[in-house]
């Protein structure tokens, strides 16, 4: 008899409850992760830099996580909103790790003998992010990632770093967000869950974008490295890998579909098929409905109205750094695309109305942003050069109200905002005159602010939320919007009035005579 037969044998012989025992923890060291055949398969062994995965409930997101955790990464990190939230984390990964890692619960971190380590941890507060920079991780995950701000995911990418030959990537596991401050999600992923997005992916597919210092993708033609922001840059690989609930045969019972089928809309949509679309929902305190800014990016189109002037300009001003000088051009109520020129390339005044001066035609008013001390210089410069232009300074307190005269606004911010909320309402008589280019980002920064009413002098007061507040929240500066809004808000000389058109097209248009505004029917703001 061999020496194995002889240890098989008083294997066999141990008392039924020791033998058990032995067994449970055999299987508890060796227990590993296999990842379901389909889309959790295609999730593991995914090339994409950053990858979202999911979209519907049940498609085995914090199991993927674990696993990558456990088996494929040195140093990993795997993120909820809040850190009460870790429970399901903990469970999956004491079904996968076992005993073959210590863990600490008081850190809620996994460590294993040959020194690889997994954390759990919430980023609750805007601020949290900052806690964990400076540790570099090889694996960061953000479960539930539409529950995140964009600029704390942004900001921790920058420590996704690792050992020479280690493979570095950020998962994003993830339900379609149900608010606006998940929105950051559909432009990150547009190729796959933007329905009008001009180039579909198809899902795994990867395609490249350069990250910008806000958090802003802005795609490339490959993974060739490219010239960006007086730099040359090498772009990050992205893909989506949709899962739903039939891909995953341990949560695909009838109890679980009951319970799916049973939430109601658009919350069933949303994790039974992964509606992107459907889950999106606007916060009660949203200044500017998502829907709205929809239906004006689905009026516009790439010809703009016949015969009508070129009527105002919004500029907001980056003198150099990181930041852009965005410009919008109106004809009436509708937008051209946005012209954003990176700050390095508008370093002074002077060149900021070299920009304006080069796109400006028929005498169109230009408004510049005074705000944080920029944009002075190159409103002086645009007076030598005879244009007739208007500071924006938006704390500046207005004395106007609201077109019921029922509320008044805290400042010109407030005031610029509301009243381009009142032409894009849909219900309105004869509808919205506005027309936008279908801009993901710029639908973004329009639908960010939220707004209160409080008590004031002279009654109650509409107070948006302060721009410092909103950059803080959303992790950059929404520029786009403002652009767009001060072009708006320019006065009666550059809204959609035809009497007003009628006076000034012998005097500013010369032989074009009269304006004919055959985009939409003329009607005063």
């Amino acid at each position: 008899m061999s020496l194995l037969d002889d240890l098989l044998e008083d294997y066999v012989a141990l008392p039924e409850g020791v033998r058990a025992e032995a067994e449970a923890l055999i299987d508890e060291d060796d227990l590993s992760f296999d990842a379901l055949p389909g889309p959790q398969t295609d999730a593991y062994l995914s090339k994409a830099d950053i990858l979202l995965y999911g979209g519907a409930a049940g498609g085995g997101k914090s199991y993927l996580a674990m696993g990558l955790a456990a088996q494929e990464h040195q140093h990993s990190i795997i993120f909820r909103r809040e850190s009460s939230q870790t429970d399901g984390l903990e469970k999956a990964g004491k079904a996968i790790i076992g005993n073959s890692a210590k863990f600490n619960g008081t850190d809620k971190e996994w460590t294993w003998p040959d020194g690889r380590t997994c954390k759990l941890a919430g980023l609750q507060l805007p601020d949290d992010w900052m806690k964990h920079a400076g540790r570099e991780r090889d694996l960061m995950v953000f479960d539930e990632a539409g529950e995140f701000l964009r600029m704390q995911v942004a900001s921790l990418r920058g420590w996704l770093r690792g050992p020479e030959g280690q493979r570095c990537r950020m998962l994003l596991a993830s339900n379609p967000p149900r608010s606006s401050d998940g929105y950051w999600m559909t432009e990150w992923f547009a190729p796959w869950i933007d329905a009008q997005f001009p180039n579909p992916a198809k899902p795994g597919e990867l395609r490249w974008g350069i990250l910008d210092s806000e958090g802003v993708v802005h795609w490339t033609d490959g993974p060739e490295p490219v010239s960006f922001e007086n730099e040359i840059r090498d772009p990050v690989s992205f893909t989506f890998i949709p899962a739903k609930l039939a891909d995953n045969p341990y949560r695909n019972t009838a109890e679980y579909r009951k319970t799916i089928d049973s939430l109601p809309e658009p919350l069933r949509s949303q994790l039974k098929y992964g509606d992107f679309a459907a889950g999106m929902q606007d916060g009660l305190d949203q200044a500017i409905p998502t829907e709205w800014v929809r239906k004006a990016q689905d009026r516009w189109t790439e010809t703009r109205p016949l015969n009508v002037p070129m009527c105002a300009m919004g500029v907001d001003v980056a003198q150099g750094g990181s930041d852009q000088t965005t410009i919008a051009i109106r004809y009436d109520g509708w937008y051209m695309p946005l012209d954003a020129i990176p700050g390095s390339e508008t370093p002074s005044g002077a060149e900021v109305a070299g920009r304006v001066l080069a796109r400006r035609h028929d005498n169109a008013v230009v408004v510049v942003d005074l705000g944080g001390g920029w944009g002075g210089d190159a409103l002086k410069h645009l007076a030598l050069n005879s244009v007739e232009a208007m500071g924006y300074m938006g704390v500046k307190e207005s004395m106007k109200r609201t077109r019921d005269q029922q509320l008044r606004f805290a400042n010109i911010r407030t005031e610029a905002y509301w009243r381009f909320r009142e032409a894009l309402d849909p219900h309105q008589i004869e509808g919205s005159p506005i027309a936008l280019p279908n801009d993901a980002e710029l639908r973004a920064d329009l639908t960010a602010p939220t707004f209160e009413i409080k008590a004031g002098k002279g009654g109650m007061v509409i107070h948006l939320e302060p721009k410092d507040k909103l950059v803080k929240r959303i992790g950059r500066s929404p520029d786009k919007g403002d652009a767009v809004v001060m072009a708006w808000w320019a006065g009666p000389k550059a809204v959609t009035d035809m009497v007003e058109w009628e006076k000034s097209a012998p005097r500013k248009f010369g032989s074009r005579g009269q304006a004919i505004l055959g985009h939409q029917a003329a009607r005063r703001r």
